[in-house]
């Protein structure tokens, strides 16, 4: 069974632009995702998948200097980049995971691994919420494709693996029951504005030179922290249209 991790990465964004190259720590936000997708137990491989946008070029320019795969497709349709690099690296099941997430559980990821490996299924569901930016999506290269055949809904092309979780009735699943340490959805470990960069930036500065912290550890120093976690709180997710 071959596992690789694809992080989705690109320049525009319409609430911080350029983000994932932004500074994190003494590197940048996508150093950080793609040194914890590395640490995910039985993935074979971590590619980060861009677009074909001439400002994507920093993307592709970034993995060339740090010896990291690198794929290029639509830019809009993130569905299709995904099963096309999917196919180029003969994934059996992929991680999807996205470039403003820089504490994903790769702990976490490796359970979810754990739980495909001895039970193989379409999809993989958890029991309970998690904050915001810890958690990876993982489906079989087999689903992947039916999602890509059957969701034609711009919902389903911008958010990949939407299809399969909308009509999971048509899908294999198997699932898995959350750690207690992330039982704890209020709080958001992304980057999608200046508060969320805020925020993690903190978190970089709190375990300075360590880019693979628990997220255990982080969502405790949060925990014990509200004058950080706070600055976030307020911020709404972007709803699915």
């Amino acid at each position: 069974m071959n596992f690789v991790a694809i992080i989705q990465a690109r320049m525009g964004s319409t609430r911080l632009p350029g983000k994932v190259l932004m500074p994190l720590g003494d590197t940048c936000i996508l150093d950080y995702v793609v040194t914890r997708c590395q640490k995910i137990q039985k993935v074979s491989q971590v590619v980060v998948a861009t677009s074909i946008l001439k400002q994507d070029d920093d993307i592709e320019n970034w993995c060339e200097l740090n010896s990291v795969s690198c794929f290029r497709g639509s830019e809009e349709d993130v569905l299709e980049r995904y099963y096309v690099c999917a196919q180029k690296y003969k994934a059996d099941y992929i991680l999807r995971v996205t470039a403003d997430c820089p504490f994903v559980d790769y702990e976490l990821a490796s359970l979810m691994i754990e739980a495909m490996v001895t039970n193989p299924s379409d999809i993989l569901l958890y029991e309970g919420q998690i904050p915001r930016g810890l958690a990876v999506e993982v489906i079989s290269l087999q689903a992947l494709e039916k999602v890509n055949l059957k969701g034609t809904e711009s919902r389903h092309r911008e958010h990949v693996t939407y299809y399969a979780y909308e009509y999971k009735e048509s899908f294999t699943c198997v699932s898995l029951k959350l750690p207690k340490y992330l039982e704890h959805p209020q709080l958001r470990i992304t980057v999608d504005t200046p508060e969320d960069y805020e925020v993690c930036q903190l978190i970089a500065e709190k375990f300075v030179d360590n880019k693979t912290i628990s997220s255990a550890e982080v969502i405790q120093y949060l925990l014990n922290s509200p004058e950080v976690s706070e600055i976030n709180a307020h911020i709404k997710q972007k709803p699915v249209i």
